[in-house]
């Protein structure tokens, strides 16, 4: 059979090849200690899980709307205001199975040959997988470690050109926790007025996992940008929902019905009692969320202290989301390595940074969400295999 060469373009993600293997050691009976895989480890809050099942007994059973039911678009537009300040009917929003669909969809709108897309690096995998797939070339920008991961405007701005159709962004970053500033995010918006024609696909995912004080800059709080836009966010770690594919985009007007039309071409439409469950956590009491971060902002401390503890060692202070990437490169090995001598070695699942990105060979991503004991612990067999 012949298939479409650029199938063949397709990458992956290689936290989930990682987790496969660490549950295979895991089958062996042996001991395995998981940083590696993006989500939280508390359960989904129950007042969410009541909702669903509600949902489910009161016979939400069959096709909604492709773009989603319009309770939950009008609870995504509220939350919106509430957190972000900003007016925006949900005609704008689809829900979507999760954040990958919106990726895929913002990349095929504007992937072609001869075009360019300017995606993270390191960043999420599937960023370069979809570029490489859809034709364009990829053009990829890095933060600076110096800057804690943070990335600066005219870094940005000097990787457009006029082949450039797309803009990724991600803020705060998977897999540095780097959080892009206020004040680069007004010069990075100001420069983008010399290029009208580049749309931009802001991820947003952990726009509510900050630390230190630290303030969400949607760029959706910028007037200049609303018509060429495409916001990405949903529940997976807000609210520790990641099984149940659930996401949520806010695209420019002209872009909503092409958009729509992909979904009813691809998914038809969300599970009816997944979307029910999100109304709950959008509209319910955040509480478990507030404890959630309270946890991750401890072990970010502690996991980022041990890490500067180790020879050869350096780990920036991540800003957002719950990953740390510390520079290794001062040990003599490359992450690929020690991401292998830490799962088949030591039994801890970390992820190698090249699978992030080409510029991250010196790099691992650890996630710390995980208990602080197996924390602690995933370190200290860490410097085990390091001396």
């Amino acid at each position: 059979m012949q298939t479409d060469p650029a199938l063949a373009r397709l990458g992956t993600e290689s936290a989930f090849s990682v987790l496969a293997r660490a549950a295979e050691l895991q089958a062996q009976g042996r001991d395995i200690i998981n940083l590696g895989i993006g989500q939280p480890d508390f359960p989904t809050p129950d007042n969410i899980v009541e909702a669903g099942i509600k949902a489910l007994r009161d016979g939400h059973h069959g096709y909604t709307p492709a773009k989603g039911i319009l309770p939950l678009r009008e609870a995504v537009a509220a939350d919106i205001h509430a957190r972000r300040g900003v007016e925006v009917g949900p005609e704008r929003i689809l829900v979507m199975p999760g954040g990958k669909p919106t990726m895929f969809f913002a990349i095929s709108m504007f992937g072609q040959a001869g075009a360019e897309i300017v995606y993270p690096d390191p960043g999420f995998p599937i960023y370069r997988s979809m570029v490489d797939y859809s034709g364009a070339t990829p053009v990829p920008v890095s933060p600076r470690e110096e800057d804690g991961f943070g990335y600066r405007a005219a870094d940005i701005l000097s990787r457009l050109t006029p082949r450039t159709r797309l803009l990724i962004l991600n803020n705060p970053n998977n897999p540095t926790g780097g959080v892009m500033t206020r004040e680069e995010t007004d010069a990075l918006v100001t420069g983008l007025e010399d290029w009208p024609d580049v749309a931009v696909l802001s991820d947003e995912i952990y726009s509510r996992m900050l630390y230190g004080g630290r303030k969400h800059v949607s760029l959706m709080n910028y007037p200049s940008l609303k018509n060429r836009l495409i916001v990405l966010d949903g529940w997976s770690k807000t609210y520790a929902m990641t099984g149940w594919r659930l996401g949520y985009s806010v695209w420019p007007e002209t872009l909503v019905d092409v958009a729509e039309r992909l979904c009813v071409n691809s998914h038809s439409c969300v599970n009816a009692a997944t979307q029910h469950a999100g109304i709950e956590a959008l509209t319910g009491p955040q509480d478990a969320v507030d404890s959630m971060m309270q946890a991750f902002d401890r072990r970010r401390h502690i996991i980022v202290g041990l890490l500067n503890d180790l020879p050869g060692v350096r780990c920036p202070d991540p800003g957002g989301a719950f990953y740390v990437f510390p520079n290794i490169e001062g040990t003599g090995l490359d992450g690929q390595t020690l991401q292998t001598r830490l799962l088949e070695n030591a039994g801890v699942a970390a992820i190698a940074g090249a699978s992030f990105g080409e510029t991250a060979t010196g790099n691992i991503r650890f996630s710390y969400a995980n208990s602080e004991d197996n924390i602690r612990e995933a370190i200290a067999r860490m410097q085990r295999v390091l001396t």
